[in-house]
């Protein structure tokens, strides 16, 4: 094999590493009252949090948020690159200030397996 030729098939292999690696297109949040932390707690900040989590939605920061069906707290899905953004988003919110809430990060994008549908893998 040539040099040229070998340079060409790394550069080829790149190029498809890159197509198959996750891309983030948004980080969820998954945000749970701490143990030991009571309602009341949470309650006297939500006024507060309320009105930020609503300028983060109007400001385009927060894509989607949805309340968690055990009652333990929100899950945000945030209009963010990487989980970096996302944590200094969230940690400017009252009840993280408060050290009330655990957060998950979990950066989300495209569904890869997709592409094997395209003819394109």
């Amino acid at each position: 094999m040539t040099q040229s030729s070998l340079a060409q098939a790394q550069a080829q292999a790149q190029a498809q590493a890159q197509a198959m690696s996750p891309m983030t297109t948004a980080v969820m949040v998954i945000l749970t009252v701490k143990a030991g932390v009571t309602r009341e707690q949470v309650m006297s900040v939500m006024p507060a949090e309320i009105r930020q989590t609503a300028a983060l939605y109007l400001n385009g920061k927060i894509r989607e948020w949805y309340s968690r069906s055990d009652g333990r707290g929100v899950v945000f899905l945030l209009d963010t690159r990487d989980v970096a953004e996302a944590h200094t988003i969230m940690e400017g919110l009252p009840l993280a200030k408060q050290d009330l809430m655990d957060h998950d990060y979990i950066p989300v994008g495209p569904l890869l397996p997709l592409r094997l549908l395209m003819g394109n893998p």
